[in-house]
């Protein structure tokens, strides 16, 4: 089918028009008569050519649009086709929008960014649209704060308004951004490479165990992340890259999307939303963007990730608000959290993270609350984490995981975190193991299973570690604070249960390294099969050190070679010690009292020690 004759005249008309959008017009209702023509689908329009800009390039893209076949297929419409100019200079953000609009008016379809480097502002997405990036296509976000013009109203809505990022989908349903081509926010125009950022407001140096050397430029920047701009929140870079709010049935497939001004990919919202096969990186930076979160994923359900790779400064995926969720065969990398899950508020639920590769991170897995919401019921299984210490003012000490449930400044209660489960977990990390509860918001029925910890030094141990990092809106006291490293530190927990937890150290760690497990503030505790002991060269610490429990079983547990004290406990009430190999520990327990002994394998030189043990002589 050709369409020659019958469009002459609506070639001729629009060389006589001026107006780029009555030529727009005219090409929808020539698409209306195909549609009518042609049910099954539309023409495939393909043009690789450019011809002379402004109104005489409209009017031979429209002819070429009306004098070529009719191919019956899905709607496909080429960026080129509607004026899109590949050359790293030239501004396609109307040409972009309007192959959109285009399509989306004719029921929907494919707009595909073919091979080039293709300059843009802000790209709106709309129902049943896939964008499409070829292999060698880039879309690039303009460097000028200027095209990212401040909206009228705020996106979330509520707030002030701010700049909008590079492409934005709301409302709307059976949307896909695909291909193997890039989509770039060009991070760098809008940070101070030249300069760091310093310590979080409020932080209280002196707290921390290098006092006011700690964050002191003299242990290095080059990990820290860049300066914006008027400070890190006065809103003088792009919103979030890619912003999806109010959507169903979401696909994000094969592209790679990188250096992000601000968070990378924001799912709001939304419901149905597949992430497969995606590359999220900052190689322009070096990771040392502040805020460029992988994904934020707020108030959505049934979200699916999986072979993905992140490698970004800030979170690699952060979960504030999600029920029904799955992440399995991702390689995740981050300066801060790999996966984040909780924070201020929110409902968090029923959630499974599997088959996962956690590598050169500040914190390997975080689980927090501050200010209300309930995160329960999440599986964390098969993944490896390896962590480290990190210049700069990213959040974290290099812990494997960590968990905590802390009231923030305001004094209003926390949320709740319940029901999490950690299995098959193969840890080398530069800090221990962390969960921590308070009294206004306890830890609840946690599994630690299979677990292997090494702990190893770093070059940053003495400038960095030795602390406990809870920031996120808590009081400055309780920001970052010095605190002897133990493998496994909890307070404020009940019904925690560790199984086959095996402990490693590092022959030379600093000082500050203590205990094996050392908990406090406990209800029925559960250690079995765990083989470790306390830190290298740490005569007074312990395997295991308890104190404030109500309820404790220990079993079938090995004191590994060099053990000083198995066990050492104060005011610790209802516990049995069952089935364990003491035979290497220098001390079994001390003190005994408020413990039951049985079917124990003792040191040598002690059946049980009980030379502390109140009223002995």
């Amino acid at each position: 089918m050709t369409c020659h004759y019958r469009n002459a005249s609506i070639i001729a008309q629009a060389e006589q028009d001026t107006d780029v959008d009555q030529i727009e017009s005219l090409a929808n209702n020539h698409l209306t008569r195909m549609t009518a023509a042609a049910p099954a689908g539309l023409k495939h329009y393909r043009r690789r050519t450019i011809a002379i800009m402004g109104r005489r390039f409209a009017v031979f893209t429209l002819a070429m649009l009306l004098l070529s076949p009719v191919a019956v297929s899905a709607v496909e419409c080429n960026a080129i086709d509607f004026g899109a100019v590949g050359d790293g200079k030239t501004m396609n953000t109307e040409a972009i929008n309007r192959s959109v609009r285009v399509c989306a008016q004719h029921g929907g379809g494919t707009v595909v960014v073919p091979p080039g480097d293709y300059l843009s502002g802000p790209v709106r997405l709309q129902s049943n649209i896939t964008l499409r990036l070829e292999q060698g296509a880039v879309l690039r976000g303009s460097t000028d704060l200027k095209d990212y013009p401040v909206e009228t109203e705020p996106w979330r809505g509520e707030g002030e308004p701010g700049h909008p990022g590079l492409i934005s989908v709301k409302n709307a349903k059976n949307v896909a951004i695909t291909g193997r081509g890039t989509i770039d926010g060009s991070a760098l125009a809008f940070l101070l490479a030249d300069q760091v950022l310093g310590p979080d407001e409020g932080l209280i140096k002196n707290l921390t165990r290098q006092g006011e050397d700690f964050m002191s430029p003299k242990f290095g920047t080059s990990y820290g992340p860049f300066g914006v701009p008027g400070g890190q929140y006065a809103g003088v870079r792009p919103g979030e890259m890619i912003r999806i709010r109010n959507c169903e049935n979401v696909l994000i497939s094969g592209v790679t999307i990188q250096n992000s001004p601000n968070w990378t990919v924001w799912f709001s919202n939304s419901k149905w939303v597949d992430v497969l096969g995606v590359k999220i990186q900052a190689p322009a930076t070096d990771r040392r963007t502040p805020n460029d979160d992988g994904m934020d994923i707020e108030n959505c359900r049934y979200v699916h990730i999986a072979n993905t790779n992140i490698w970004e400064g800030d979170d690699c995926i952060a979960l504030f608000g999600v029920e029904d969720i799955t992440v399995t065969n991702c390689t995740l990398s981050s300066k801060s959290a790999a996966i984040r899950v909780g924070y201020n508020g929110g409902e968090i639920r029923n959630g499974v993270f599997s088959n996962l590769v956690i590598h050169t991170s500040n914190r390997g897995i975080l689980v927090n609350v501050r200010a209300g919401g309930v995160i329960e019921n999440l599986l964390f299984d098969n993944i490896v984490i390896q962590t480290q210490l990190f210049t700069g003012s990213w959040w974290g000490k290099a812990e494997p995981i960590h968990i905590s449930a802390v009231p923030k400044a305001d004094a209003n209660p926390p949320g709740v975190i319940r029901n999490l489960r950690f299995t098959n977990i193969m840890a080398e990390s530069e800090s221990g193991i962390i969960i921590y509860g308070t009294k206004e918001s306890t830890i609840q029925d946690v599994v630690l299973d299979n677990v292997r910890l090494k702990i190893k030094p770093g070059p940053l141990s003495e400038s960095y570690g030795g602390n406990f990092d809870l920031r996120g809106g808590v009081t400055p006291q309780l920001s970052v604070f010095k605190h002897d490293i133990p493998g496994l530190f909890c307070t404020y927990v009940e019904g925690l249960k560790i199984h086959g937890l095996q402990l490693v150290w590092d022959d030379k760690l600093p000082e500050f390294f203590s205990h094996g497990i050392e908990c406090e503030n406990f209800k029925n505790l559960e250690i079995d099969n765990f083989q470790g002991k306390q830190a290298p060269g740490q005569a007074k610490t312990s395997a295991i050190s308890l104190m404030n429990g109500k309820g404790v079983l220990i079993l079938d547990s090995v004191a590994a070679e060099g053990t000083q004290n198995f066990l050492t406990q104060k005011g610790v009430t209802g516990g049995i010690i069952l089935d364990n190999d003491l035979s290497k520990a220098r001390v079994a327990i001390s003190p005994s009292s408020g413990f039951t002994s049985s079917g124990n394998v003792m040191p040598k030189t002690y059946a049980l020690e009980t030379a502390k043990a109140p009223g002995a002589k």
